[in-house]
C-alpha cells in the first residue's frame, strides 16, 4: 500500500448471504471465559499496537473487560478507558447492509433491482460501468465488480480539509479499471457508498439519521454515532491511532476525513455488542433475510468474527451464533493497514483464549 493513502480492511469477508444456525441456549453461569485482561495485554504487546481495550458481554451484561498499552504514543496518556469510543471501520458496512435489507423487507426496494433503475444517474451519466446489469444484492455481497475508489489514488488519509460527496467517490472508482464481472466477488467500499446513496434516496434522510433511527436508538446504542464531517474527532476520552506519513513517521490520525468512504460509525464495546446480539437473535431482520458476514470459525464453529480496519485502528467483534455472547476488541495502531494484519491475528488468538478456554 502507498503511504499516505487510506485503505479499509475487509470487514465482511464472505461473498454470500450467510445464515448462522443458533446454538442451544445455556445458563449464564455455564458460560466459561478466559482471562480478558490477560488477553488484552497480549494484544497490546503485538508490534505496532499503541493500546488495546476489550469487553465481554453475556446476555447484554458485561462480565469481563481489559485495557493495556496507552492512550497516546510512547506510553503517554495512561490506559484507554475500557468503555471508551472507537472507530468500528468496516463493521459499519454490516449495519448499512442491515438497513438496506430492512428497506427490502418494507417493500421499498428489491434485491434484484438494477442499480440503473434505483439510481438512474449511474447509467445516464456513465458514473458506473454496467449499471444496468448490477443488482442491489450484488452491491451488498461485494459481487458487483465495481472497483474500489481508493485505488484511484485521489484520496489522502491526511486530508482534513476537502469535503467529498458520495458521487465524487463513485466517479473516482470509474477511473479504475474493472477487475471483475458482475457476480464475481471483489471487496470494494464503493458498493457501500452506492448503498448509502440508495438509503438516502428512498428514505429522504441522510445516512446518519437512518442509522440512528433504525439501529442506534432502538438498540440503546446511546454512545454510538455516524461520523460525517471532513475532520471528525472521537467524542470523550479514547485511544489515539497513528499512521505512517510519506517518510514513515507515525502521524496522529485521531482526526479522519469522514467524507472519504462509508465506514464512519464510532461506537463502544457495549453498543457494538448490542448490535450483534440483536442481529444474531433475529431482532433486526427475519431469519431468511440476513446480511453477508463471515461464517463462524472459532470455538468449534459457534463464534463468528466481524472485523474493521482503517488508519490507526483495528477493531473486531466476536459473537456467538445464538447472539448471547460478544467480545468486542479495539487496538489503536502506529503502522499501516497491511502491517496491521498481524494485529488481527493476535486479536483472534485473544478471542480464542477468552471465549473458548482450554480448546
Amino acid at each position: 500500500m502507498r503511504r499516505g493513502r487510506a485503505t479499509g480492511m475487509a470487514g465482511l469477508a464472505c461473498a454470500v448471504l450467510a445464515l448462522s444456525v443458533p446454538a442451544p441456549a445455556a445458563a449464564a453461569d455455564q458460560v466459561k471465559l478466559g482471562d480478558v485482561q490477560q488477553a488484552i495485554e497480549t494484544v497490546a504487546k503485538t508490534d505496532g499496537v499503541v493500546g488495546a481495550i476489550g469487553q465481554v458481554y453475556v446476555d447484554g451484561r458485561r462480565v469481563g473487560q481489559g485495557t493495556a498499552g496507552s492512550r497516546l504514543l510512547g506510553g503517554k496518556g495512561g490506559r484507554i478507558p475500557a468503555d471508551s469510543r472507537y472507530r468500528i471501520a468496516s463493521q459499519t458496512k454490516l449495519m448499512e447492509a442491515t438497513i438496506v435489507l430492512q428497506l427490502v423487507k418494507e417493500g421499498k426496494l428489491g434485491l434484484e433491482d438494477k442499480l440503473s433503475d434505483v439510481l438512474p444517474d449511474m447509467a445516464k451519466h456513465d458514473y458506473v460501468d454496467r449499471a444496468d446489469e448490477i443488482t442491489v444484492q450484488q452491491l451488498i455481497r461485494h459481487t458487483s465488480g465495481i472497483p474500489d475508489f481508493m485505488e484511484s489514488g485521489k484520496f489522502d488519509v491526511f486530508d482534513f480539509t476537502t469535503a467529498y460527496k458520495p458521487i465524487d467517490l463513485v466517479k473516482a472508482a470509474r477511473t479504475v479499471p474493472r477487475k471483475g464481472e458482475p457476480g464475481e466477488y471483489l471487496y470494494s467500499t464503493t458498493n457501500y457508498v452506492l448503498l448509502g446513496m440508495i438509503i438516502e434516496k428512498l428514505t429522504g434522510n441522510d445516512r446518519a439519521t437512518e442509522f440512528k433511527r433504525r439501529l442506534f436508538t432502538p438498540l440503546g446504542m446511546k454512545d454510538t454515532y455516524l461520523a460525517t464531517k471532513v475532520s471528525d474527532q472521537i467524542k470523550g476520552p479514547h485511544g489515539h491511532g497513528y499512521y505512517p506519513d510519506a517518510k514513515g513517521r507515525p502521524r496522529d490520525v485521531d482526526r479522519l476525513n469522514a467524507t472519504i468512504g462509508a465506514e464512519g460509525a464510532i461506537s463502544t464495546a457495549h453498543d457494538v455488542s448490542a448490535f450483534y446480539s440483536a442481529l444474531n437473535q433475529g431482532k433486526l431482520l427475519p431469519p431468511d433475510m440476513q446480511p453477508p458476514r463471515p461464517r463462524p470459525s472459532l470455538c468449534g464453529g459457534t463464534v463468528a468474527a466481524a472485523a474493521g480496519g482503517m488508519p490507526g485502528i483495528n477493531s473486531i467483534t466476536f459473537s456467538t451464533t445464538d447472539g448471547r455472547v460478544q467480545f468486542a476488541v479495539a487496538a489503536t495502531l502506529k503502522i499501516d493497514n497491511e502491517q496491521a494484519m498481524a494485529v488481527g491475528d493476535a486479536i483472534n488468538e485473544a478471542a480464542e483464549a477468552v471465549l473458548c478456554p482450554g480448546q
